[in-house]
């Protein structure tokens, strides 16, 4: 008795074990999405296909019953017309006729007593209208069980008259109906599970690739994307989007590498000569007009090096969309203008020539004028800055489809063809002597306005000279 109970307790205590390790396993898979999937595609699958065989199987006994409901009204009226006269006397041959000729319906004849006259039914109770009999009323009763569907008469000398056909194929197309919608049920319960393990497996092998991709980045490998399936659908466009994003970020990445390079380069070379004059000051003991001029020659490599900390912070901001949000209608002729005019007598003193035709009417761009009248003020700050006296600097405008085209050119020595993409690069200077005013971000600054407007700037040789070409979308709607 003792063993007994000991494995009764130990099947009892492992038995609920295994259940409580069946019932999380269960609640596992439920959680998981192809489950999920699987799970709506068959409810739905059921749902449409039991939607569709209900609707069809209405249809088809409204279609039927139609019919013979048309049967009986019609053979109703045949009747009378033989008759001519609606009492017991005048239909009596007539329907005595049709009982023998027509036995697929179902006549009966009562006279005014209520007693049968003829016809090959037992009696009815007469109620005039439309009748649903649940049996046929022909004798024997059990092997006419059939339904019947008739139309009884109120006779003119208070006699009755029913005709009626066998209902019982609307009967039968019913019970098929719930045989099919049940049949159906389960096929179509298979078959939306076959199609929900299909697309689950679709579904969730695509976000698998993803994950496999996002992992290999996330262990250093920037260049890895998801691949494209081919099929040029939403998944596709969707993987698409997110190598963009991708990509962008590499960019990005690459972008802060390269800053933070060119500014361990470039900015040591202020710094270095603001500390070689502190020390020099520190070490010499010199008088104080000397001190002071020691420290001003400081102050000014520290604002070289703030001026290149600002420019690297403006153009970060700029690559990365920040001045969107503070974007208005703008003429560009108007502000082209606007910029041209205060440097007509700078390249006059340079002993520059400017010539810029009359600015035609434009129609409105989307834009910063702040950015713009910076982005153009480089360029004709360059193009003062690196031609000699007696050059020609041309700025022009004129629309051309649904864009306006900026072109700033000059006749000066230009730079080289090899030189066109890279000036535009950070901290990239062609004057290797470092003659020239600057820091080398200015034409970097200029591409990020310009992208920022949803333009393109190109560099091309003018022969001589250089031409600068800038192309900015009109605001169409």
């Amino acid at each position: 008795m003792r063993d007994y109970d000991n494995a009764s307790l130990y099947s009892m205590i492992f038995g609920n074990r295994s259940l409580k390790r069946q019932s999380a396993a269960a609640r596992r898979i439920m959680a998981t999405t192809s489950f999920r999937i699987v799970t709506l595609f068959t409810s739905l699958f059921i749902l449409g296909g039991t939607v569709m065989t209900v609707t069809s199987g209405l249809y088809s006994q409204s279609t039927l019953r139609q019919q013979i409901l048309q049967a009986v009204e019609n053979e109703g009226y045949e009747t009378f017309a033989d008759a001519g006269t609606a009492d017991v006397r005048h239909l009596l041959p007539v329907v005595q006729g049709l009982i023998e000729h027509e036995p697929g319906f179902h006549y009966l004849l009562q006279g005014p007593g209520q007693g049968v006259v003829t016809g090959n039914m037992l009696h009815l109770k007469p109620i005039a209208g439309e009748r649903w009999l649940t049996w046929s009323h022909r004798l024997p009763k059990e092997e006419n069980q059939n339904i019947v569907y008739g139309i009884g008469y109120l006779l003119d000398d208070g006699g009755y008259y029913f005709v009626g056909m066998d209902a019982s194929s609307l009967t039968h197309l019913q019970h098929a109906l719930w045989t099919t919608l049940l049949w159906g049920v389960a096929g179509f319960g298979l078959m939306g599970m076959a199609g929900g393990l299909f697309l689950s497996n679709l579904i969730l092998k695509w976000i698998e690739t993803i994950n496999r991709t996002a992992r290999s980045i996330m262990q250093g490998d920037m260049s890895r994307r998801i691949p494209l399936r081919g099929t040029n659908d939403e998944l596709d466009h969707l993987s698409e989007s997110l190598n963009a994003m991708l990509d962008q970020n590499e960019f990005l990445i690459a972008s802060l590498k390269q800053v933070s390079n060119d500014i361990a380069h470039d900015m040591r070379r202020p710094l270095a000569r603001m500390r070689q004059n502190l020390e020099r000051a520190s070490l010499a003991r010199l008088p104080a007009e000397n001190m002071q001029e020691q420290v001003e020659l400081a102050i000014v490599e520290l604002d070289a090096a703030l001026e290149i900390f600002s420019s690297l912070l403006k153009l970060a901001q700029l690559e990365a969309g920040a001045w969107n949000k503070e974007m208005e209608l703008l003429d560009p002729a108007q502000l082209l203008e606007s910029v041209l005019e205060p440097y007509r007598s700078v390249i006059e003193d340079h002993g520059q020539h400017l010539l810029a035709p009359p600015m035609p009417a434009c129609p409105v761009i989307i834009g910063h004028p702040v950015l713009l009248r910076q982005a153009f003020s480089n360029l004709i700050e360059n193009a003062i800055r690196h031609t000699p006296s007696q050059t020609t600097i041309t700025v022009a405008i004129k629309v051309m489809g649904n864009n306006i085209h900026i072109e700033i050119t000059d006749n000066g020595p230009g730079i080289p063809d090899e030189a066109m993409l890279r000036v535009f690069d950070r901290f990239v200077r062609l004057d290797t002597s470092r003659t020239h005013d600057g820091n080398g971000l200015g034409l970097s600054m200029v591409k990020a306005i310009i992208q920022l407007h949803a333009g393109t700037i190109t560099l091309c040789d003018h022969k001589p000279g250089l031409r600068c070409m800038i192309s900015l979308p009109i605001k169409t709607h």
